[in-house]
């Protein structure tokens, strides 16, 4: 398998302190084109893992539609109950630790194995807490399945031949956004076009 991705995770700096990274997508498809060259020539199918800037289900959709056959969660899993932090009230909000391997935390660690120097590439940080992790997987599970049902797809490999993704401008992003409508005592505007 090849990981694909760099500088995009959200507790990574590797963007900053060397100015190297690519945006997750541009990679994936870059990755996946050279991927199809390989298994014509050879046969040999090699799975592409996203990782990096990943932080939702909408994100997770997107990088399999382009056609990456896993992806790196570390942030979803690190603010579940079965992560191996302690839960922190910060201004009443329930957080959980969080930090990766490019950290000072993580190289401390990995300086006892692998006698590395003290360059960092990530911070520590806390996530919100999100409960038990099967009850947020059934759900990000249900969802992935429900994008891949709408492109006609009833498994991966159908996804990544059936899935066309195009670039939308800031108004539709908007449009498919609730809009235009009262949410408790707010009203939700779509401000370009409100008729108040």
């Amino acid at each position: 398998a090849v990981k694909v991705g760099m500088g995009g995770g959200s507790i990574c700096i590797t963007q900053e302190q060397k100015g190297t990274g690519r945006g997750l997508a541009t990679s994936i498809v870059e990755v996946v084109k050279e991927r199809a060259a390989y298994y014509q020539e050879t046969g040999k199918y090699i799975p592409v893992i996203a990782d990096g800037g990943v932080t939702s289900t909408k994100d997770i959709t997107i990088a399999l539609a382009l056609g990456a056959d896993y992806v790196m969660m570390g942030r979803y899993f690190a603010r579940m109950e079965e992560s191996p932090t302690e839960k922190i009230v910060v201004n009443n909000r329930v957080m959980k630790p969080y930090w990766g391997e490019g950290s000072a935390r993580a190289q401390a660690w990995k300086a006892k194995r692998y006698n590395q120097g003290k360059f960092v590439e990530g911070v520590e940080g806390l996530v919100e807490y999100s409960g038990h992790l099967r009850d947020n997987l059934d759900e990000t599970l249900m969802k992935i399945k429900s994008a891949m049902g709408t492109c006609g797809a009833k498994n991966l490999e159908e996804f990544h031949q059936n899935a066309r993704l195009e670039l939308v401008s800031a108004l539709s992003i908007r449009e498919g956004r609730v809009h235009d409508i009262y949410q408790g005592s707010e009203r939700t505007e779509y401000d370009e076009f409100s008729n108040n």
